[in-house]
C-alpha cells in the first residue's frame, strides 16, 4: 500500500431524540457521501455514557440511531452500519492513544470546559477522555476524511494530534513492521501508521439552531421540545413549531448580507435552503421583501415533504426491530473484522505479544 485507502467514518449518540440539526449537519451528508465513497457508520453508544451513565432505554435509542440512518437512505450493505460498543478495539486503541495524548490536549478542549461546568473536578473521567475514544473510532479503521460540524473541528484536530504523535513515536517500529506509509506533514516527511484525517464540512446550514434562540444550536438536551424539530414529528407538530419559532419583525432582505445581525432569519433561511439544496442567496431571491407570515407556511410544507417519509419509514422500522438488531450484527462483525487487523499491527508496533 503506498497510500491510505479514502475512508469515511461518522458517528452519532444515541442521546435524545433525533432533531433536525442531526439530519441535515450530520445523517444527510452521510447520505450523499455514500454514493462516491466506502464509509462506516456508527451509532456511538459508548460515547453515550460519558453524557448520562445510566439510561432509562440505551437499546432503544441505539436503534432508533440505525433506524434513522436506513430510513434517510444509507445502504447497509454496501457500507457498515453498527454500533460501537459491538467491536471492543475501540476501547481498546482508545487506551493507546490515552497513553499518546497529554493532559495539556485535553484541557484545552472547549467542550470538556462547557460540559463539565465549573464542577469539573466532579466530571468522569470518560468526558475528559472523551476525544481519545474518537480519535479511536476514526483510526481503528484508518479512516481519512471524517464529516463534522463546527463543533466538533477541535476534536477531529485532536485526533490528527495524536495521529501524529504515535506516528513520529514509533517511526522507525512502523518501518520495520512494513505497515506504514511514506507521507509529507506541512514540510516533514512522516513514515506513518495512522492517516492525517480531514473534516469534510460544508453545505447551506452545517448549524442547526434552536427554533426559540437564533444564537444557540438546536439541542436534544433543550428542555423546550419548541426549539427543535424531532424526526419522529408528524406533520402538526413540524407547522406548529415552524409557525411558533421566533423572528424579527422585518421582512426578508433580498441579500445574504442582509441577515446580518438577525439571527432567527438566517437559521429558517439556512434550514429552508439546506432542505431544499439550494443556496442562501437562491431562496433569497426567492422569498427577498416578504414577510415571515409568508415565508414559514412555505418552510413548512418544505420540511413536511422531506421529513414525512423518514418519519414513516423510522416508525416502521421501529415497530419490527429484529431488521435493525440484523443489520446491527452484521455490521459489527464486519467493522470488528477490519477493527481487529488494524489492533494487530499496532500491537506489533508497539511491541505487545500475542
Amino acid at each position: 500500500m503506498t497510500t491510505f485507502k479514502p475512508l469515511v467514518f461518522s458517528g452519532v449518540q444515541p442521546t435524545g431524540n433525533l432533531h433536525l440539526g442531526n439530519y441535515l449537519g450530520a445523517i444527510r451528508k452521510f447520505v450523499t457521501l455514500q454514493e462516491s465513497n466506502d464509509c462506516i457508520y456508527c451509532v456511538v453508544d459508548l460515547h453515550s455514557i460519558t453524557a448520562q451513565l445510566v439510561h432509562d432505554d440505551l437499546p432503544g435509542q441505539i436503534r432508533s440511531i440505525a433506524a434513522a440512518f436506513i430510513a434517510s437512505g444509507i445502504d447497509p450493505e454496501k457500507h457498515i452500519v453498527f454500533n460501537q460498543s459491538a467491536v471492543p478495539h475501540h476501547a481498546e486503541l482508545a487506551w493507546v492513544f490515552n497513553c499518546v495524548a497529554r493532559i495539556g490536549w485535553m484541557n484545552r478542549m472547549t467542550q470538556f470546559k462547557d460540559k463539565a461546568g465549573k464542577d469539573r473536578e466532579n466530571a468522569s473521567l470518560g468526558l475528559l477522555a472523551y476525544p481519545s475514544l474518537m480519535a479511536a473510532d476514526i483510526l481503528v479503521y484508518r479512516a481519512t476524511h471524517v464529516p463534522v460540524g463546527d463543533d466538533q473541528k477541535q476534536h477531529l484536530e485532536l485526533a490528527r494530534d495524536i495521529a501524529m504523535k504515535f506516528n513520529l513515536d514509533f517511526q522507525e517500529k512502523i518501518r520495520r513492521t512494513g505497515t506504514g506509509i511514506d507521507i509529507t506533514v506541512g514540510d516533514e516527511p512522516v513514515h506513518a501508521y495512522f492517516p492525517m484525517v480531514e473534516p469534510l464540512i460544508g453545505g447551506p446550514a452545517p448549524r442547526v439552531m434552536s427554533l426559540r434562540d437564533g444564537t444557540k444550536k438546536m439541542s436534544k438536551s433543550d428542555p423546550s421540545d419548541l426549539s427543535r424539530i424531532n424526526l419522529m414529528d408528524d406533520a402538526d407538530t413540524i407547522s406548529k413549531k415552524i409557525r411558533k419559532a421566533k423572528t424579527d419583525p422585518d421582512a426578508l432582505p433580498s441579500e445574504v448580507e442582509g441577515l446580518k445581525g438577525r439571527p432567527e432569519a438566517e437559521n429558517l433561511v439556512g434550514i429552508y435552503a439546506a432542505l431544499s439544496d439550494r443556496s442562501k442567496a437562491d431562496v433569497l431571491a426567492e422569498f427577498g421583501g416578504q414577510q415571515f407570515s409568508a415565508f414559514k407556511p412555505a418552510l413548512v410544507d418544505l420540511a413536511v415533504s422531506v421529513l414525512s417519509p423518514i418519519t414513516e419509514e423510522m416508525r416502521r422500522l421501529m415497530d419490527d426491530t429484529s431488521h435493525i438488531d440484523a443489520i446491527l450484527r452484521s455490521g459489527g462483525e464486519r467493522a470488528r473484522e477490519r477493527a481487529e487487523k488494524t489492533m494487530g499491527e499496532v500491537s506489533d508496533i508497539i511491541g505487545f505479544l500475542r
